[in-house]
């Protein structure tokens, strides 16, 4: 975190624009970094970092948080809402899944599901895979990657990616069986 303070009597009352501004040079790239790393997504974390100012610009008062605390309050409201999106994410996701399963049990259960059923069934259940194994999973499926060139990316060895792809074809291969779409 940068130490830098800001001008003396700049942060005694509501946040002009232009001290806003300087808040944002000053914090913005070490709160992305924070973010990104969190989400494992840069395009989420630009939208936790925007919460962020946002939040300052609307909320911070003096008496909420003393400015030598400032950039310790904005680490944990990135935090917060990166926890938030987390959970977000999450929700539309089994929302998504249940959706997926009221399809198949309205094609009767038994029969054949369509190909946009079947690959609805697939992405509903990629996403319950573990992070790491839905990464080499779409690296080499979707991307056509080699071990190695997978292993380059993640910094895993190619034999740690092999195993990662093995458990995650194998469970979802079981759970495809299960709901009948293979």
């Amino acid at each position: 975190m940068e130490n830098r303070k800001a001008p003396p009597g700049s942060l005694n009352g509501p946040l002009s624009e232009s001290v806003l501004e300087a808040l944002v040079s000053q914090h913005q790239t070490a709160l992305l970094r924070y973010a990104t790393r969190f989400l494992n997504s840069a395009a989420a974390a630009q939208d936790v970092v925007q919460e962020v100012f946002i939040k300052l610009a609307r909320d911070w008062t003096p008496q909420a948080c003393p400015v030598e605390r400032l950039g310790f309050w904005l680490y944990r409201l990135a935090h917060n809402a990166a926890i938030d999106h987390i959970r977000h994410e999450s929700r539309l996701r089994r929302l998504h899944q249940e959706h997926v399963e009221m399809q198949a049990a309205d094609h009767g259960g038994n029969s054949p599901l369509d190909d946009d059923g079947k690959r609805n069934m697939v992405l509903a259940n990629l996403n319950k895979l573990d992070p790491a194994e839905r990464q080499i999973l779409i690296l080499r499926l979707q991307q056509g990657l080699s071990y190695r060139d997978i292993s380059l990316i993640t910094r895993r060895t190619q034999g740690n990616v092999g195993c990662i792809l093995h458990h995650a074809v194998k469970k979802m291969s079981q759970t495809l069986k299960n709901q009948g779409v293979i």
